[in-house]
């Protein structure tokens, strides 16, 4: 029941958190340039401990998915968006409509765990 609880708190976050400021990010932040050495570093050490995060939800989600409302191919799905997602944010290399495609995908599928559990 305990883990349970943690992995609700680690997906709210990451849907509250992370996935909001991709689209802020996105919508408002500046574009960092991909062959600036600077930008690139400041890139890698934001991004870092948000990576870090997505990959531990997703090792929690897989460990417990047969008590969710998501298949095993959802999860490494909505992972490895949120991921593009991240860098997209940073970079603005994709059209809007590509970025929120990203986003209402992993909205959804942190939905269906969330809507689930209550």
């Amino acid at each position: 029941m305990v883990v349970m609880q943690q992995f609700m708190q680690l997906t709210n976050e990451v849907r509250d958190v992370i996935l909001e400021d991709c689209l802020n990010r996105y919508e408002h932040g500046k574009k960092f340039d991909r062959k600036n050495y600077d930008d690139f570093n400041q890139v890698k050490a934001e991004t870092l401990p948000l990576f870090e995060k997505i990959e531990k939800w997703e090792e929690e989600a897989q460990a417990i998915v047969h008590k969710i409302a998501i298949f095993p191919n959802q999860i490494k799905n909505t992972k490895d968006n949120l991921e593009i997602m991240i860098l997209h944010s940073y970079f603005h290399d994709v059209r809007k409509k590509r970025f929120m495609e990203l986003y209402q995908s992993v909205m959804y599928n942190l939905d269906l765990v969330i809507n689930d559990e209550k």
